[in-house]
């Protein structure tokens, strides 16, 4: 009898396990914290408005959402991170322009991971227009008196921006042989450490997202000579094409990516969320304030914008390599 008894309660106690596990399995998504991989400095133009997105995202799926910082190696080291996670909805990357499109680019060989192949796009967020900006005391007030400046003296105008690889490095090496000038490129680790480069009168200028050195502009400490995008309530400030140049400059860019192979059910929670996280009016107003573009595009339209920006920026890697040699 005993042992019939002893039978009877393993089988009720594995049978109760085992439910227990099915349940676990079953939980739907997300049924735990997401993480945000944001691969900027905290202050970035990109961690700015990642954290701004996460606020919105946090409310529409009720649950945490955890910001992490991981800068370096002009973004490729947390689109790395992100590209060799676990591929279960639960680490996505806020896709910067320089770890997802340019940094692979122009340095496919030191970067350890295939963007189109690695990540999967879950929808596009915006532009963050930059501006190549001086400090006010200086004694450049137009773009076109830097362009003179910079002939007359070669290698001896110096920019600052957020690391080799990044766009900004890119839109320095196009105008280059465009306006025929020599512009010497001073890499920092982060938009917010050339910024402070500027001030400190380590660099000439420095070209970053205007939300990153906006309060100095407020402020009157900085004079912003040109940018790469028109921004509406800096109507004055021109770009290449205003000037008389033939082209503009890319603007960088992000949006959301999970590493390629995540679950369909995942997918289905987190595209929706993200577009209604996107258009909201409050996203929206943070976003306009701190002059950037909000874009949403769907995973479909972010690919294909994605894919294209990759192979001009692939070309222009080749021409410019090219003009090098």
């Amino acid at each position: 009898m005993r042992r019939i008894h002893l039978m009877v309660a393993l089988t009720m106690f594995f049978s109760a396990w085992g439910f227990g596990i099915c349940t676990l399995q079953a939980q739907p998504f997300p049924s735990q914290p997401i993480q945000l991989i944001i691969p900027a400095a905290p202050g970035d133009g990109g961690d700015i408005a990642g954290r701004a997105l996460i606020e919105e995202l946090t409310k529409i799926l009720n649950t945490p959402i955890v910001a992490v910082n991981k800068p370096g190696a002009a973004a490729a080291a947390g689109t790395d991170f992100v590209a060799k996670s676990k591929k279960d909805g639960y680490t996505l990357l806020y896709g910067i322009s320089a770890g997802v499109i340019y940094n692979p680019a122009l340095h496919p060989e030191s970067v350890p991971y295939d963007p189109i192949r690695d990540l999967e796009p879950l929808g596009f967020h915006a532009f963050f227009p930059c501006a190549f900006s001086v400090q006010s005391k200086s004694p450049w007030k137009t773009f076109p008196e830097v362009v003179d400046y910079a002939k007359k003296n070669p290698g001896k105008f110096r920019c600052s921006v957020l690391g080799v690889g990044s766009i900004n490095h890119l839109q320095l090496e196009i105008m280059k042989p465009l306006l025929d000038v020599d512009i010497t490129m001073v890499p920092f680790k982060g938009a917010s450490p050339a910024v402070v480069g500027l001030l400190g009168g380590h660099v000439e200028a420095t070209f970053v997202a205007l939300a990153v050195h906006g309060p100095q502009h407020a402020s009157g400490e900085l004079r912003a000579l040109l940018v790469d995008r028109k921004v509406a309530d800096m109507p004055d400030v021109p770009t290449l094409r205003d000037l008389g140049y033939a082209r503009d400059l890319p603007s960088p860019c992000a949006g959301i990516f999970a590493p390629a192979g995540i679950p369909e059910e995942a997918k289905r929670v987190l595209v929706p969320a993200l577009e209604k996280a996107i258009k909201s009016p409050q996203l929206i107003e943070k976003m306009n304030r701190i002059r950037y573009l909000t874009d949403y595009r769907p995973p479909a339209e972010h690919r294909k914008l994605w894919i294209a920006d990759f192979e001009t920026a692939k070309s222009l890697a080749k021409k410019i390599s090219a003009a090098q040699h």
